[in-house]
């Protein structure tokens, strides 16, 4: 009898040394191959189809959620969703199921390879079910292309004489990044002293996502990193960052900042968005910011980091061979917005040392 033919694709190399195992100690299985991203995934089915695809999420380049959408509209193949991000009625999940996964296995975020091993005649049954599972094409209805939106939408736009000019003793680190943003923020917030201003940043992320990237950098930085909520004061020694689905705003209340969590239509195709979190922090924080966008496709920040420079912010774009796309840092420099273009592994020395020099000078 032909044996199962599964394509593995999970970022974490233990996973998929784990799932081959398990997949490979049944008669019925084959693996024909594992990949680490879906960029990957797709070359290696431009060669070969295989019968089933495990799939994890939450991987770089491009999520597990919109490879699946990809798969199912264009080339249907049986997927088996193997996430942490999917547990039982949760929106990560629900979509998966929507977009056309005919199963998920929700694996946890510590002891992974042990409840993989303990999960191996789930495991093995899924792929084969999934393999004889009839699969149909899926509409997809949002292909539609909806207007480019502005920040405006959100936060209109003011002249730089009414934006925040007072010097105060209190900074701000604004932070935005897309495709390859998880890795480089990490890298950033990893570097980070436990007294440093406090940080707002803006990852394009799905719903959901981002808490569970929030605590995971919590864990592994000095400092403390949070999903924001509504209302959340900015402080020393904290990261917040964007609640996925939401955009986040920098507000101020004396010499207090604060975030406000709203939401709104999409503004350059994304919500949240870094342009209405660098449009708010030129407006309410000014000259007492650090404006910092890093690796993502498209533009989408490069005018509001222009708008905090323009505000006096002092302003820093990731280069471009540290970038995993040079996209949102290129069309900032193009546009003028950046005062400093750095590699990722300088970017926060030269911040720690301005933000030094800065509270030095009073």
């Amino acid at each position: 009898m032909k044996k199962i033919r599964v394509l593995i694709v999970d970022d974490s190399a233990v996973v998929r040394q784990t799932l081959a195992s398990i997949l490979e100690s049944d008669p019925q299985i084959e693996v024909m191959g594992t990949a680490s991203d879906p960029f990957f995934a797709a070359k290696k089915i431009q060669n070969e189809v295989p019968d089933v695809i495990t799939l994890d999420i939450e991987m770089p380049r491009m999520d597990g959620l919109t490879f699946l959408k990809k798969i199912m509209s264009q080339h249907p193949i049986p997927v088996v969703v193997i996430s942490s991000l999917t547990a039982e009625g949760t929106e990560t999940g629900m979509k998966a199921l929507e977009y056309g996964a005919v199963e998920i296995i929700t694996k946890p975020q510590m002891n992974t390879k042990q409840f993989l091993e303990e999960s191996r005649i789930r495991i093995c049954d899924a792929v084969k079910a999934a393999a004889i599972a009839r699969i149909k094409r899926k509409q997809v209805n949002n292909l539609v292309v909806q207007p480019k939106l502005s920040a405006d939408v959100i936060i209109p736009d003011a002249p730089i004489t009414n934006r925040a000019m007072i010097k105060t003793t209190e900074m701000v680190i604004a932070v935005g990044a897309s495709t390859g943003g998880t890795d480089a923020i990490q890298q950033f917030l990893q570097a980070m002293p436990v007294d440093c201003p406090g940080i707002v940043i803006v990852q394009h992320m799905p719903e959901h996502f981002t808490r569970s990237f929030a605590n995971r950098l919590n864990d592994i930085c000095q400092i403390n990193v949070k999903e924001a909520e509504n209302g959340d004061s900015v402080l020393r020694g904290q990261a917040l960052i964007a609640p996925g689905n939401y955009h986040m705003l920098l507000k101020r209340s004396g010499a207090k900042y604060y975030v406000e969590v709203k939401e709104g239509p999409l503004v350059n195709r994304h919500r949240p968005s870094v342009d209405v979190l660098f449009r708010s922090t030129a407006r309410y924080a000014g000259r007492n910011a650090v404006g910092i966008i890093m690796t993502g496709m498209g533009d989408d920040g490069a005018r509001g980091l222009l708008e905090m420079k323009e505000a006096g912010a002092y302003t820093i774009a990731q280069d471009e061979k540290s970038c995993v796309v040079f996209g949102m840092p290129n069309e900032a420099i193009k546009l003028g917005a950046a005062e400093k273009i750095l590699p990722l592994d300088q970017i926060a020395a030269h911040v720690i040392k301005f933000v030094s020099q800065v509270q030095t000078q009073g």
